[in-house]
């Protein structure tokens, strides 16, 4: 079954038009300021979807969503109030704005809300490039189910011991929004992002291990092939059988790639402005600090075309731009909301709704060759549970992975808690690796630490 992606416009697909979108949000605002509030801002979406599940061989579920709203925030002075409805009737969107200016009249002052300054919105003069994020994605349910049946049946082929699956699924989501408000912000464009996904289980009776892999991308064509994905997930379910308990001991610790990129959601959390301001955060005050080893680079780049977490201006409007948040080990900004850089006494920095595509700067080595610079220790491919405390830095995770020697992998490992100190955590990070994964807002290879403490039996 095909996976190209071919010209249609999003007005094709949708309920309403991105016009329409635009025409709503401005009778919001219209309407807001009727009624006497000081500054309002909106958001209108619409989105569907289609997911498919096959497991063993037979069409498990088929899902679809089609989901619209409009959100409504108002301020009278230094009083909010929020309300949401998803009927796009003009009665109904008077009648939304009505209720969050009854909210505002009953809310405390608070005198870091409102609007960000107008010179920080993104403005149509600046230019709201196409970056390129919108690939629709022609797939039949029957032509979904094909995709997934092959996906499954490649991870049955790798070996007899693949006994089982959990299924294997392919999800297509699509969407479109408008955010606008009284400042003359107005800026939308339509989103996609697909997947393909597959697990499964080896081995019978007690012995039994699953696993799983997946591949997503905004434009379908670049997936991996079904048959890749299936091969792959049986033999990381395969490698695992035979999984072993080890003694507690202090060794060097690889992250896997898609479990480095945790790490870094770690520091993107501790270094976000609601924990900052709420003080939860082991980075308060550390703006101009090492908190990298000095060969660690994080950057944030909003604007590469097709990227899963791109965009030219955040949740409150405010220009996002390139910037350096790590460089030589130190930190050098935060990610700030306009709210949460009030509350900081620092200026926005594009960062409502989360952070954009951060990218931590690889090393030369590929994941084989951490393996062999790591020589001895525990290789990480799967965290379990919560275990983490932002305002001390303590990190306690349940983990499984492989046993490490000679800078080979000798067997697998479960039942094991692997424990430290995200500050100094940060600080061992011995190499990052050229194994790029991308997976959401965080670009990374694997991660060598050269110590955590583990505890087995």
């Amino acid at each position: 079954m095909s996976r190209k992606t071919v010209p249609i416009s999003p007005e094709a697909k949708f309920s309403h038009s991105l016009d329409a979108l635009r025409n709503y949000a401005q009778d919001v605002l219209d309407h807001a300021r009727k009624l006497g509030a000081s500054d309002c801002e909106t958001d209108v979406s619409e989105g569907f979807g289609q997911s498919v599940t096959v497991r063993c061989g037979e069409v498990e579920t088929i899902e679809y969503n089609r989901d619209k709203g409009i959100g409504v925030t108002v301020y009278i002075g230094q009083r909010k109030g929020h309300a949401s409805t998803s009927d796009f009737s003009a009665a109904a969107l008077r009648e939304t704005v009505e209720a969050a200016l009854n909210i505002a009249r009953f809310t405390a002052e608070d005198d870091c809300a409102g609007l960000p300054d107008a010179k920080l919105l993104a403005t149509r003069e600046q230019g709201f490039a196409d970056l390129d994020l919108y690939h629709p994605w022609q797939l039949s349910v029957n032509g979904a189910a094909d995709l997934a049946r092959r996906c499954e049946q490649a991870a049955f082929d790798v070996s007899p011991q693949v006994t089982n699956s959990e299924g294997a699924s392919v999800s297509i989501q699509e969407g479109h929004f408008i955010s606008a408000n009284s400042l003359g912000f107005m800026g939308g464009y339509p989103t996609s992002r697909h997947y393909l996904s597959c697990s499964v289980i080896a081995g019978k009776d007690e012995n039994m291990q699953r696993d799983d892999w997946y591949s997503t991308s905004r434009d379908p064509r670049q997936i991996a092939s079904p048959e890749a994905i299936g091969d792959y997930a049986a033999r990381r379910a395969l490698s695992r059988l035979g999984s072993r308990k080890i003694r507690t001991c202090k060794v060097s610790v690889l992250f896997e790639a898609p479990l480095a990129a945790s790490l870094i959601g770690n520091f993107a959390h501790a270094a976000s402005g609601g924990s900052l301001y709420r003080k939860t955060s082991f980075l308060m005050d550390c703006l101009g600090r090492r908190i990298f080893p000095a060969n660690m680079r994080i950057s944030e780049r909003p604007h590469l075309p097709g990227a899963l977490a791109s965009s030219m201006f955040d949740n409150d409007g405010v220009a996002t731009r390139d910037r350096e948040l790590v460089e030589s080990g130190v930190l050098q900004g935060y990610f700030l909301s306009a709210y949460t850089a009030r509350k900081l006494g620092m200026h926005p920095t594009g960062n409502a709704g989360g952070c954009h595509n951060l990218i931590v700067q690889p090393g030369r080595h590929d994941f084989r060759g951490l393996l062999r610079k790591m020589g001895r220790g525990l290789l990480v491919t799967e965290l379990l549970g919560q275990g983490v405390n932002y305002v001390t830095g303590d990190y306690s995770r349940g983990a499984a992975g492989y046993w490490v020697e000679g800078g080979e992998i000798q067997h697998a490992v479960e039942e094991i808690t692997i424990a430290g100190n995200l500050r100094d955590m940060f600080l061992n990070i011995v190499d990052v690796g050229n194994d790029v994964a991308v997976r959401g807002s965080r670009q990374v290879g694997s991660i060598l630490l050269s110590e955590m403490k583990v505890a087995g039996s």
